[in-house]
């Protein structure tokens, strides 16, 4: 099974970017395998971004995995 966490992209350079998963979490991910630009949603895995997302998916998946991430604090 494979997971792909979304992100917000921040800043585009070339063919990489730098994301934010939220909560100050910043990475750079390699972004040729969509068309992308700032303020854009995309879905990263093993370090690419592997498809663009419309906000609302972007943010309902971000709610749900907040809420699996809760519940094993617990």
């Amino acid at each position: 099974m494979c997971l792909a966490i979304p992100a917000r992209v921040v800043r585009v350079d070339g063919s990489k970017a730098q994301v934010d998963f939220g909560e100050g979490v910043l990475r750079e991910v390699n972004v040729t395998l969509v068309d992308t630009k700032v303020g854009d949603y995309v879905l990263v895995h093993a370090g690419y971004a592997i498809e663009t997302v419309d906000e609302k998916e972007a943010l309902e998946t971000i709610s749900l995995w907040n809420e699996v991430l809760a519940a094993g604090k617990q």
